[in-house]
């Protein structure tokens, strides 16, 4: 069957939302979070597979600034398992790759799946894997109750926040990733598609203060029709580690979703982040599913 690429425009943000909820069920991305970014996002170029009226695939990359020299450019490929076969992932990758190139990109950085399928795909087209990554999930009604905050130290929800505030921790937290997959916009956009994000509960959303200071903090994004939250970022700045501050903040994050009538909490970590994944464990997490980042020289 023929399928067409284009440039995705808000319109396409239902058939999007649905092309992520069948590939990546356990993250929280609705139709009014994707139309948002298509609308405001400004640093990422999308691209879809259109069959008809049916968005049949998905791609996008986030583009570096225009003075970098030779970055590495973090994409994104996602085909439904109906619609694979078809050669879908594979015109989305080049017509991504393209753009990649014409941004300057020296290597392209992508997350696959942890299947046969996925990472033949991503070794076909000269990807090689890198860090695994690990998916889990927590049932909410046997969810902790929430860790205290040290002396001194104060526990907030987000609307406790100037958006500026959590940006600043943000920076220091995704800037120091090794997986590379925490990257994110310039601040003004970032209000725009992360603060404003509709998918994100502020409620939900838990910092760990010192002053005025964000030491610790977890951004929930929640999907009541479904029941789930997703844990979008989970961080400590690296002057504050080794307190025990994202149990803090996390504990305190599930325990309000619990509250709030949620019943299952997912999230993703590099597979060797250790004090992260002792916490998620101790919270009650259990593996569901893995990734891996994959690389390739352009």
């Amino acid at each position: 069957m023929v399928f067409e690429l284009r440039t995705a425009v808000p319109a396409d943000a239902a058939g999007v939302a649905r092309v992520w909820a069948v590939t990546m069920p356990q993250l929280v991305k609705t139709a009014r979070a994707v139309e948002l970014e298509l609308t405001h996002g400004r640093s990422r170029g999308v691209l879809i597979a259109v069959d008809g009226a049916d968005v049949v695939g998905y791609a996008n990359i986030y583009l570096p600034p225009p003075d970098a020299q030779s970055p590495r450019v973090r994409i994104t490929v996602q085909v439904p398992p109906e619609a694979r076969r078809r050669g879908i992932g594979s015109a989305l990758l080049a017509a991504i790759t393209e753009r990649a190139v014409a941004a300057g990109a020296g290597r392209l950085l992508v997350a696959v799946r942890d299947d046969d399928e996925s990472k033949g795909f991503a070794a076909r087209h000269g990807f090689t894997l890198g860090r695994q990554m690990t998916h889990a999930a927590a049932d909410l009604s046997t969810v902790r109750e929430p860790v205290e905050p040290p002396a001194g130290l104060r526990v907030v929800d987000y609307s406790a926040l100037s958006p500026r505030q959590l940006f600043d921790a943000e920076i220091e937290v995704r800037d120091d990733d090794p997986s590379g997959l925490s990257g994110g916009p310039a601040y003004e956009e970032w209000v725009d598609v992360s603060w404003r994000n509709p998918d994100v509960r502020h409620d939900l959303s838990v910092a760990v203060l010192d002053g005025d200071r964000v030491l610790s903090f977890v951004t929930t994004t929640a999907d009541p029709d479904r029941g789930i939250i997703w844990s979008n970022l989970t961080g400590t700045i690296p002057a504050a580690r080794g307190r025990g501050l994202a149990k803090v903040a996390k504990s305190t994050a599930l325990a309000r979703a619990r509250d709030a009538g949620f019943t299952t909490a997912s999230t993703g970590n590099d597979a060797a982040n250790e004090p992260m994944l002792a916490v998620n464990k101790w919270l009650g997490y259990r593996p569901t599913s893995g990734a891996w980042t994959a690389e390739k020289a352009l």
